[in-house]
């Protein structure tokens, strides 16, 4: 089983994705830790149902340190004692922010004063923006239906 389209060797898809390689660079480079980066991308993931980016995410966390425990709570974070307040603002921002079509209004003001407590300025910038990048990582995997259960960590800078 392969995607049904080779987004990186595809002309005009490639050349998107370069630009969006180039925007991810930028996130990682940014002051935002490199957990929540991880926790938000699996988060999103998994409400998303994309199963490449749930691989990804879980093998590039674990190869960087993330421990088993959190990695499989992530999907129950609310209940979980294993997150810091500021990692617990990220994801339930990440919930509202891939959720946008479940509730009215958009993200409540609340979720955003909850994560502005813990970010600043450019972490909120470099979170918001993650977690719009990993909804349309998400969107473009499942629409390619891109096997997951292959990755090997560190594949993608």
């Amino acid at each position: 089983m392969g995607p049904r389209l080779d987004i990186f060797g595809n002309e005009t898809a490639g050349k998107v994705m370069k630009h969006f390689m180039a925007a991810g660079a930028a996130i990682k480079g940014s002051a935002l830790p490199a957990a929540t980066r991880e926790l938000v991308a699996l988060r999103a993931s998994q409400i998303n149902g994309c199963g490449f980016c749930i691989d990804m995410h879980t093998k590039d966390a674990t190869a960087a340190g993330e421990t088993a425990v959190r990695l499989h709570l992530v999907a129950a974070w609310r209940e979980a004692t294993v997150f810091t307040e500021a990692e617990r603002a990220a994801l339930e921002l990440t919930e509202e922010g891939t959720r946008i079509a479940d509730g009215a209004g958009g993200v409540p003001d609340e979720v955003w004063e909850n994560a502005a407590k813990h970010y600043d300025e450019d972490q909120l910038a470099a979170l918001m923006i993650l977690i719009a990048m990993m909804n349309t990582y998400n969107r473009l995997n499942v629409m390619l239906q891109m096997p997951a259960g292959d990755y090997r960590p560190g594949r993608f800078p």
